[in-house]
């Protein structure tokens, strides 16, 4: 059962907008467009400042790269090629991968308990693999040239060709999966199908971003299979920290707003369960690949040392990942909200260090250095590069405050709403 009404037809979404025009007058409509409504949403309440963010982060990129070039980044070819900017569409599409792998345990594997948030792990999936596209189309200069270059090049021994390739059906995929989800076709064979064509092209999608980077033998702090699967796990560990954050802000962080199903599954065990397990994990992988890049003595590898030895990486691992592994442990703690979004918020910082530090500290070697080269390659990010990283997260933010305000996103089947107000009932 729904728990508020919303548009089901894009003939009713463009009735709403003129009928707002109509009462309140041209002036009236900017003032709503600008407050998100006569009643603001706990999300809309950041509304106006993100779409100023994101414009204003994005008009300051487009002047640098007018006037400056590529310039404005403080990348080069023949030091660190990718900067921030690859770190930061690394970090939202694996973001988006994640959030559809969440989704995908309601409507793909039927674990029904998960249903309350498939709708709204959809939708994030969407914006944000919007957000990462952008990213990446002002970072390399000339977007539009991959409306014709690759399907006249088709590079097919490229793993950055079939990334692209999976990204863009995993696109088409979720647009297609959030309308029928909008229409509430829950359980038809087409949305099951549409739900498993979406799972395999994510997983094949986020694998292929990690083959980019693992196919690269001169880059050894890269390179090998481990990075694919490396990048599919802490996918998933990003969508399960983005829906716990996005969840409560929705409801202004208090659980007590949220419909029945959807409060069930929050102050329940299941999604600490699986949070604490994609974290253990993480943990895991992350501190394997940090122990063999110590431990081996493999010309290239110096850059696991330098990384060691930053204060970003003792954050990242003991303040984003060890904490929050050990918060979700912790009974019944880990059914409470505050411990719930202090995790999911540090183990979102933590995957954006992670994610910087991947990219970076994987070009700190010089290629085919001989022995007379003993530094490292220095790269701080230029102003440019941290404006189109607060773009993105800005776009998210912006665009997510408007779907929670047009669309019901924690709608569930009415079967699940309803076992759940009445398990709420028989335990009151």
């Amino acid at each position: 059962m729904n728990v508020k009404q919303e548009p089901k037809t894009f003939g009713e979404v463009f009735a709403l907008l003129a009928g707002l025009w109509r009462d309140n007058g041209a002036l009236g409509f900017l003032r709503l467009a600008i407050t998100l409504g006569k009643t603001p949403t706990p999300a809309g309440r950041w509304w106006a400042a993100s779409v100023f963010v994101a414009a204003a982060s994005a008009l300051f990129v487009l002047y640098q790269l007018a006037t400056v070039g590529h310039k404005a980044f403080n990348t080069s070819s023949d030091g660190v090629n990718w900067g921030m900017a690859i770190s930061s569409y690394v970090y939202f599409a694996l973001m988006s991968s994640g959030l559809t792998m969440v989704a995908s345990l309601g409507t793909v594997f039927g674990f029904k308990q998960f249903l309350p948030i498939a709708k709204r792990c959809i939708f994030l999936a969407i914006i944000t693999l919007i957000a990462a596209f952008s990213i990446l189309a002002l970072e390399i200069g000339h977007p539009f040239r991959m409306l014709w270059s690759m399907p006249t090049g088709l590079q097919i021994h490229s793993p950055m060709f079939w990334m692209g390739v999976f990204y863009s059906i995993d696109l088409v995929l979720l647009f297609i999966k959030f309308y029928l989800l909008w229409q509430d076709k829950w359980d038809t064979w087409l949305s099951h199908a549409v739900g498993i064509a979406g799972f395999v092209a994510v997983i094949l999608a986020s694998g292929m971003l990690g083959l980019v980077f693992g196919s690269m033998v001169m880059r050894p702090m890269w390179f090998g299979p481990f990075t694919s699967i490396y990048y599919m796990l802490t996918a998933a560990l990003c969508g399960a920290a983005a829906i716990v954050v996005t969840t409560y802000m929705a409801y202004g962080f208090d659980s007590k707003r949220m419909p029945a199903g959807l409060r069930a599954m929050a102050t329940g065990h299941d999604m600490p369960m699986v949070f604490a397990t994609l974290i253990g994990l993480t943990l895991v992988m992350f501190v394997t690949r940090f122990w063999v890049g110590l431990w081996t003595n493999q010309d290239g590898m110096e850059g696991f040392k330098v990384l060691a030895k930053t204060p970003l990486f003792h954050i990242e691992l003991w303040v984003g990942l060890v904490l929050p592994f050990l918060m979700m442990l912790r009974r019944p703690a880990n059914t409470r909200m505050r411990y719930q979004i202090v995790a999911a918020f540090l183990v979102l910082g933590a995957m954006f260090i992670n994610r910087y530090e991947f990219i970076i500290g994987g070009q700190l070697v010089p290629m085919f250095k001989g022995l007379w080269v003993n530094s490292l390659e220095p790269y701080v990010p230029s102003i440019t590069e941290w404006s189109l990283s607060i773009m993105g997260f800005a776009m998210v933010l912006a665009m997510y405050a408007f779907g929670d305000k047009l669309f019901d996103l924690s709608a569930a089947p009415d079967e699940v709403e309803d076992l759940a107000a009445k398990t709420q009932l028989e335990a009151a």
